[in-house]
């Protein structure tokens, strides 16, 4: 099997496992963010925790990334602006009742609103885009 339907069959999965554990479900994620149910939170933290170790696991083993570099955790600085991605990034996860993987599972399974919420991650990154043209710092 090719590296990109590797890719693809991985995205499929991943979808399937957003979909199975509700994380399209604009109910659970409303829930979360008004702290009447954690179910999505727990899941979130399990999958960044599962990711974390893999990545130390990848690294300590001395692996190799597909480009041939050693695997490696790095930080990102924080710039100025990240705190206002943040808060945009969290109000519009909020209003739409997805963030960009969840609303491919929304499309996948055919929620006709999702393609609103796509719209504006599609515009939203082309006005970062030619921000970060005009700003380097961004």
């Amino acid at each position: 099997m090719n590296q990109k339907m590797g890719i693809f069959g991985f995205g499929l999965l991943f979808g399937f496992a957003l979909s199975r554990v509700g994380a399209s479900e604009f109910d659970l994620i409303f829930n979360m963010f008004t702290g009447t149910n954690f179910k999505l939170a727990w899941v979130m933290l399990t999958a960044i925790l599962v990711g974390y170790l893999g990545m130390r696991l990848l690294q300590s083993k001395g692996m190799i990334t597909h480009s041939g570099q050693p695997v490696k955790i790095s930080h990102k600085k924080l710039g100025r602006f990240s705190l206002l991605g943040a808060v945009i990034f969290g109000i519009g996860w909020g209003m739409a009742g997805a963030c960009p993987g969840t609303v491919l599972a929304q499309l996948g399974e055919g929620k006709i609103y999702a393609l609103f919420t796509f719209s504006g991650m599609i515009f939203g990154t082309y006005i970062y885009a030619k921000l970060k043209e005009n700003t380097p710092e961004l």
